[in-house]
């Protein structure tokens, strides 16, 4: 809880932002209200745009409206939580938004789980419904819901609403299922939505369920409110012109996704962009066909669409504002990026705890670089916002010194599903503890060195692994890095990196470990480096450290 004697409450960040950037937000509303105001207003734009398929704001709006119906006729109660596991397809976006009008509490799942993973979802959320793959069902799902309280099942086949049938993503045949109702078929038939069940800006929208990256996943429970006020913070402050082209590189079942593509491409009338799932030259050919004005992904996505041997300047020239969130961005990638394709990358930070984004690089800003560490800023928190740096009792650091990040605002979700003493713990007052490590400067500027728990300790000295990547990723050969700390006899942990090459790059570990032993202080440097052809990576693109750190168990 910030008192008004904070120096952080002050807010010093909002002489960086525009007159448009500053005005408040109070939405009352949500996606489903936003999508009926732009069925009304220009019900024939395209809003989907799928390969060589299109839905306009009115097809979409119909379909969804048949989704809730049949769901509501299978018993879909208002508050009954409905699973989606689909990769970024127009089913994805049809499902959400039916689930949304039959009164459901939607729970993105990855589609990358594992059975016992997704089992753990499952039943945790207590979910009613499941909206699936055909493949996923007939794989592993149909086995996993049976041990779920799952009881009304839909599967689609993401060959729907496309002809064109790009085998570098869609090379999968049709799996005829027997024992679900068939999502496209469903949508097409035209079953009346039930009335009256439109949310309301505080009832829980999404429980999204965290990466489990610290123990076991929790479901964060962000209302509609959440979710608008973000939206909307991304759809007034970007800058985009009317009708803006978005292209979805981020996954829709990510928090970054589902507000800041769909939901701000939503509010602002837009055309969502997808592709199913990231592959470089299908992305490339999408920006060449589309011609979209905004995307925002992960720092890795970036490494491999500038790594592609047929990416070009003009894949990147119909775009206003590119943003990376997900995973941490390094300065290197940020200028290697603009002086080959054009574009700068604005960075951005954000939990799922707080619906995306809570700090942001404004558009007509470029982050500072600390010349102290080499941290890129991650940008600046909005008007309605307040990021605060706690030292371990809890108590402001000065400008400058780093701590734990907090946050409080309009977009810091309410708590955890069904998890009151997770709850008391990370959000004390409301305000949300991160578990990150950084600091702000005197004019607002928010820089992220790390996670809390991937501080490595060598000999007593604390090393964080960002900083040692950022130097890293200034070598002309690395594509990607990833440093932990392993067990040591001597020091009790020493810093390894892992890394995957540049296409066509060579060195050895020796000349990698040289090179960031001339550049960060004895204890800093990686005394162990491991090339890899690839780095483990969750769908959201954020490297997985704990995954490289078992490889030295």
């Amino acid at each position: 809880m910030t008192s008004t004697g904070s120096r952080y409450a002050a807010k010093p960040w909002l002489d960086l932002l525009t007159d448009a950037q500053k005005a408040p937000l109070h939405p009352d509303a949500s996606l489903v209200h936003a999508l009926r105001r732009v069925v009304a207003e220009t019900p024939d734009r395209t809003f989907l745009a799928y390969f060589d398929g299109r839905l306009t704001y009115r097809e979409a709006d119909e379909l969804s409206d048949s989704v809730a119906g049949r769901l509501a006729a299978r018993g879909l109660e208002r508050g009954d939580r409905v699973a989606v596991v689909l990769q970024n397809s127009p089913h994805f976006v049809l499902a959400v938004l039916g689930a949304w009008k039959a009164g459901g509490i939607v729970v993105p799942v990855n589609p990358m789980y594992k059975s016992g993973e997704t089992g753990h979802v499952l039943r945790d959320a207590e979910a009613s419904a499941l909206i699936c793959s055909d493949r996923a069902w007939e794989a592993y799902l149909r086995d996993t819901a049976a041990d779920s309280p799952v009881r009304i099942v839909l599967t689609a086949c993401e060959l729907d609403f496309q002809t064109r049938g790009d085998a570098r993503v869609l090379a999968f045949a049709r799996q005829p299922v027997t024992d679900a109702d068939d999502l496209t078929e469903t949508a097409r038939a035209g079953h009346p939505a039930p009335p009256d069940r439109a949310p309301a800006a505080d009832d829980t929208a999404l429980i999204s369920y965290t990466s489990g990256t610290s123990g076991t996943p929790k479901g964060a429970t962000n209302t509609h409110r959440n979710i608008m006020y973000n939206a909307e913070r991304q759809r007034t402050g970007l800058g985009l012109p009317e009708a803006p082209v978005y292209f979805a590189l981020a996954p829709l079942f990510h928090i970054t996704g589902l507000v800041c593509e769909f939901g701000a491409c939503l509010t602002s009338g837009g055309t969502l962009v997808l592709a199913y799932r990231f592959e470089a030259g299908v992305v490339l050919d999408a920006f060449a066909e589309h011609r979209p004005h905004y995307t925002v992904g992960p720092s890795t996505a970036f490494m491999a669409l500038a790594a592609h041997p047929g990416v070009t300047r003009d894949h990147f020239a119909s775009f206003t504002v590119i943003s990376s969130g997900g995973a941490p961005l390094p300065p290197a990638l940020v200028e290697r990026f603009r002086a080959g394709f054009g574009p700068y990358i604005r960075n951005g930070y954000g939990l799922t705890e707080c619906t995306a984004p809570c700090a942001s690089v404004p558009p007509h800003l470029e982050a500072p670089v600390d010349p102290v560490s080499g941290t890129l800023a991650v940008g600046v928190p909005g008007p309605q916002t307040v990021v605060r740096v706690l030292d371990d009792q809890g108590e402001e650091v000065p400008f400058g010194e780093q701590g734990e990040i907090v946050v409080s605002g309009p977009q810091v979700v309410p708590g955890y599903w069904r998890r009151p003493d997770a709850t008391a713990e990370t959000f004390p007052g409301g305000e949300l503890r991160t578990g990150d490590i950084g600091f702000m400067d005197e004019r607002g500027w928010l820089y992220v060195v790390d996670r809390k728990k991937d501080m490595i300790n060598a000999s007593g000295f604390k090393v964080w692994p960002r900083e040692v990547e950022d130097v890293l990723y200034t070598h002309p050969a690395v594509r990607e890095a990833a440093v932990v700390g392993v067990p040591d006899g001597y020091r009790g942990e020493t810093v390894k990196a892992y890394i995957s090459l540049r296409p066509g790059a060579r060195t050895d570990p020796g000349e990698l470990a040289a090179y960031c032993g001339e550049r960060l202080a004895a204890y800093k440097y990686p005394r162990q480096v491991e090339i890899l052809p690839e780095l483990p990576k969750t769908a959201s693109g954020k490297i997985l450290r704990r995954e490289l750190r078992s490889r030295n168990d």
